[in-house]
């Protein structure tokens, strides 16, 4: 039995000047979402000319001034060895050098972002670098030639191997073939790797004229990107709701596939939004919440800390000792699709944790892991499942592709300090007498002004007023409780 063939359809919305949206869905139904604001463009995949401005010794890794606010990290075993300097004797048991033996400070690299800055973590960058294109990733310093692990069909694998083995190869430079690439013609896929070429020779030029630091190459946007990347044999339509984006888009679309001449459409309808014409808006917010619902009415809850993502699964119509590990496994099985889609489209990356509802029957743990596997596979991203424990947990690790959308439109709450909790009103209540207390005790002064946040000032005349009236009785004093009024300058 043949897999049924995927419909789906790719959505870019452009804001001019700002922000980008990239939607792809199947059937209607969200599956990827990804957005780019151009005040916080991403720099994963640029190249840079930098120079090491220092060597960590205990960490074995250079931190690298390429140009960005902090200096980026780079690891031994990112550093390819046409940088070592002199000789490296071998430590017994090492796989490589002491960094401090093979670099110095002021040395110059040529570096790629692998990972964004977080916080207050510099980039991740490595020397190995490499250039997607549109059926192949071309890479520099590792000349192994390939095919991706994705594409499973042994003869079209055996087809692309030989394709690729035609191709003039070139000293420490590398192909590998990506899913893309299935179905290509030999003029395609030729046409696709002299631009790597022709790109890594524009690259190396670029790095020999400038002064590090300095960017030698920048990925494309993300509009360009999604069509690159995204745009398989199984999307059947591209709308594109800005013009001059519409134009390069398919111009794209032409070359990749010129028998498909009406697969890019422009959306000019001004009453309503691209993504409001084909009902993908709630779709898309529900991406920012904390909950995220299931088709059989159960909820999965996410709670992201810094060092994992847990999940948690609400199956809200379990009832009854009867039905109870029926209805468990079917909504585990339900939970596993639904968060292998929210996985991709909040772009969780690191370590998941996810607490199933718990089953008994071991038959059944294995049936939810299958299919958790199964839907992990059409995750771009890299990804690791463990199987199910005896306590009803799930691990699983997931490459994290880039800054997700949630962490580039959201920040710490400026009331709980991204804690998601507060104080609540009693015990602020508590240190507001605390502090009337003790200005009330000082002596001279026959008012006590207290000037506090609205509802705070709201709850104490409410709540305690006979604890202020006991204070000025106590210590002959009258006591002001004021609002502090926030004005805009």
């Amino acid at each position: 039995m043949t897999d049924k063939k995927k419909r789906q359809k790719m959505f870019i919305s452009v804001l001019p000047g700002e922000q980008v949206e990239v939607v792809i869905a199947e059937e209607g139904k969200v599956d990827e979402y990804y957005v780019e604001m151009v005040h916080q463009a991403k720099t994963k995949g640029d190249i840079y000319k930098g120079y090491i401005h220092n060597i960590d010794n205990g960490l074995q890794a250079a931190f690298i001034n390429y140009g960005a606010e902090r200096n980026g990290f780079l690891q031994i075993d990112e550093v390819h060895p046409e940088y070592y300097m002199g000789s490296y004797p071998m430590k017994k048991g090492s796989r490589y050098p002491l960094m401090q033996k093979v670099l110095k400070a002021g040395q110059e690299v040529l570096v790629q972002v692998v990972k964004e800055p977080t916080g207050k973590k510099g980039a991740f960058l490595t020397t190995y670098l490499s250039l997607p294109g549109r059926s192949f990733v071309y890479t520099v310093g590792r000349s192994q030639m390939g095919v991706s692990r994705k594409i499973e069909n042994e003869k079209e694998r055996e087809r692309l191997k030989n394709i690729i083995e035609t191709f003039p190869t070139t000293e420490g430079v590398g192909l590998i073939a990506r899913t893309a690439a299935v179905g290509q013609s030999k003029v395609a896929l030729e046409r696709d790797y002299k631009y790597l070429n022709r790109l890594w020779e524009d690259i190396r030029a670029n790095a020999q004229k400038v002064k590090a630091p300095a960017m030698v190459y920048q990925e494309l946007g993300l509009a360009a990107r999604a069509v690159r990347d995204y745009l398989t044999l199984d999307v059947t339509e591209v709308w594109v709701d800005d013009k001059d984006t519409f134009e390069q888009v398919n111009q794209f679309v032409k070359l990749a596939f010129p028998r498909k001449n009406s697969l890019v459409k422009l959306h000019e309808d001004t009453d309503l939004s691209l993504l409001e014409r084909f009902n993908l808006v709630k779709q898309v917010q529900e991406i920012y919440t904390r909950e995220a619902s299931m088709p059989s009415g159960g909820r999965l809850v996410f709670d992201a800390t810094e060092a994992l993502t847990a999940i948690d699964i609400n199956s809200g119509k379990i009832g009854g000792e009867k039905n109870f590990q029926k209805m468990a496994l079917k909504t585990n099985l339900e939970a596993a699709v639904e968060i292998a889609r929210q996985l991709r489209l909040r772009d969780i990356g690191g370590q998941v944790v996810i607490d199933f509802i718990e089953m008994k029957n071991p038959k059944d743990c294995r049936e939810v892991e299958k299919v958790m596997k199964a839907e992990m596979k059409n995750d771009r991203a890299r990804t690791d499942v463990s199987r199910i424990s005896p306590f009803g947990l799930m691990e699983l690790v997931r490459q994290r592709l880039g800054s997700s959308a949630i962490a580039i439109s959201t920040e710490p709450c400026p009331c709980c300090k991204g804690t998601g909790i507060r104080r609540n009103m009693e015990w602020q209540a508590m240190q507001a007498l605390k502090d009337i207390h003790r200005e009330a005790r000082k002596p001279g002064n026959e008012m006590v002004d207290y000037t506090c946040e609205e509802e705070l000032a709201i709850y104490l005349l409410n709540n305690k007023r006979g604890v202020l009236a006991d204070l000025e009785t106590r210590y002959g004093k009258r006591i002001h409780v004021d609002i502090e009024y926030e004005y805009d300058e």
